[in-house]
Order: structure tokens, then sequence, then C-alpha cells
């Protein structure tokens, strides 16, 4: 995707005080590890040249492990640009509960899947959908609500997400 996406995400990220950083396959591991706090889950982020594998992270986390767990890691099928945006497919690996219940998530999204705006997004998700994959949310900043009266962060979702870009080889 072009660098003018990839600008703009990083923006619209910093301004939603999501950090993020980009770095190349083989930095990843260095940087994730300055990102999750420990006892961490995730999911396999089938992303060629990097894994879990290597980390603390728990792969396939029973139940109580996904309660304890501080840090939650997840793929992100896409990152769109204009607002900063994650695209969060669910997955039999258990991507969903593994992006919502730690108060911390940590979604990596490939440079080369920053979209610039939700009108790609949709574009995209139409393959998908005609694919027979038709589970998505799309996640910007950490969970709100303002139900109750005063606006209240992290009540229904992780209370601080971050971002891993991997750039393109």
């Amino acid at each position: 995707m072009a660098t003018n996406a990839v600008t703009r995400f990083e923006s619209s990220l910093q301004t939603l005080d999501i950090p993020s950083v980009s770095t190349t396959p083989h930095g990843f591991t260095e940087v994730l590890t300055e990102y999750i706090e420990l006892p961490a889950v995730g999911v396999p982020l089938d992303i060629e040249g990097i894994s879990l594998e290597e980390t603390d992270a728990t792969l396939s986390p029973s139940s109580q492990q996904l309660v304890d767990a501080k840090t939650g890691i997840t793929p992100a099928a896409l990152g769109v640009a204009a607002h900063g945006s994650l695209l969060l497919q669910s997955s039999p690996k258990g991507t969903e509960p593994v992006s919502l219940y730690p108060p911390r998530h940590v979604a990596v999204v490939r440079e080369e899947d920053i979209v610039p705006d939700v009108r790609d997004a949709l574009e995209w998700l139409d393959g998908e959908f005609t694919d027979g994959r038709r589970s998505a949310v799309f996640a910007t900043g950490v969970s709100a609500t303002g139900d109750m009266g005063a606006l209240v962060e992290g009540v229904h979702g992780p209370a601080d997400v971050r971002v891993i870009i991997v750039e393109d080889r």
C-alpha cells in the first residue's frame, strides 16, 4: 500500500492516543516484547516471516489463561488510514476473545493491508463475504461508552490498544 496511507494511518492512531510502531519482520519479536505485558495470549498471525512462537505469548489459550492475560495479540485484516480503525475478523483460532478480553490489545497489521478509507475496506469485505467469511468488526481506539453518563473507557474491551505495522519487504 502507498506510504501515504501508512503515514495517514499512523497519524490517525496518534490522534486517538494509540501507540504504533513500524518494524520489519526481522525486528518484530523485539518490538512486540516492548508492547506486551505478561501474561500474554495470542493467535497465529498468519503473516509471512513473523510468529508468536518465539515470544512469551500463549497460543490457543484456555479460558483461564484468557481471563488471567494482561495482553492479547492478534492480526488485523486491515488498517483504515482515515480513522485509525482496525478490521478484526473472527476466526476459529479465537481472534475475537483474544482481542477483547485482556486489558491490552496489540494488533499486528501488514503495511500492505492499510487502506485509505472505509469505502476501500468495504470493497475488500465484499470479497470476504462472497468467500463465506462474514464476521468482522471495525475497532477504533479503546472501547468506550457514555451510556450511563460520563465517558468511560475500557468497559467492554481493552483499555489499552497498540498497533504494530509490519513493513513490506
